[in-house]
């Protein structure tokens, strides 16, 4: 059996989902948002083997933890080859926007690819690559029907394309073409907000 606990942290609210094989109780964190000491002790209260942290792409707001994280756990970070070279920006990311320093993000040295697998449980996790957002953004897909799709679908709503690396087009490609084509069924956990699914998004999306 699988849990998942779902942790609002950072500077912009973004939602991070740590799951949890409740036998072993190894677990996978998705996006990393805050290195706060409260976040670090809720997760060490619980106990687990943080193994791995899956980046839905590069933006400050989803990555200003792994550091923390890493020095901590020790787990093991993955993002896209496209979205590493966002990771560099972050530290002027932060300031263009009116918000703190932050050191350089160097934790993240392992690569994520369409289609690869993490299993965690009776769950198994494929990357789904939706460009759109940044470069290199990716949706994570588990076989029990849950799609984590970052800042790539949002409830009733896409993420933004204006900053560098952003496209319209190719947002509206990996939404309606890719993540539409998923069973209406498919609960979104979103970047951001509240979750949703397929089927309600494939009716009411500002992306149609």
């Amino acid at each position: 059996m699988v849990e998942m606990l779902t942790f609002v942290q950072g500077p912009i609210d973004a939602n991070n989902y740590l799951l949890i094989d409740k036998e072993t109780n190894d677990a996978i964190l998705i996006d990393c948002s805050s290195p706060d000491d409260d976040y670090i002790n809720e997760i060490k209260k619980l106990g687990v083997n943080l193994k791995k942290i899956l980046l839905t792409h590069g933006h400050f707001d989803h990555i200003l933890g792994c550091n923390r994280f890493h020095e901590e756990f020790g787990s093991e970070i993955y993002v896209s080859q496209e979205d590493k070279e966002q990771i560099s920006y972050a530290p002027q990311m932060t300031m263009m926007l009116g918000g703190v320093q932050i050191p350089e993000v160097t934790s993240v040295n392992n690569i994520v690819k369409d289609g690869d697998t993490f299993g965690i449980g009776d769950i198994e996790l494929t990357a789904i690559s939706t460009p759109g957002h940044t470069k290199g953004g990716m949706c994570y897909l588990a076989n029990d029907g849950k799609l984590f799709s970052g800042d790539t679908l949002f409830k009733r709503s896409v993420g933004r394309t204006d900053f560098v690396g952003g496209s319209f087009e190719q947002i509206q490609n990996s939404v309606k073409e890719k993540l539409f084509k998923l069973p209406d069924e498919t609960v979104v956990y979103c970047g951001h907000g509240p979750e949703t699914t397929i089927g309600y998004e494939k009716q009411y999306n500002e992306i149609l």
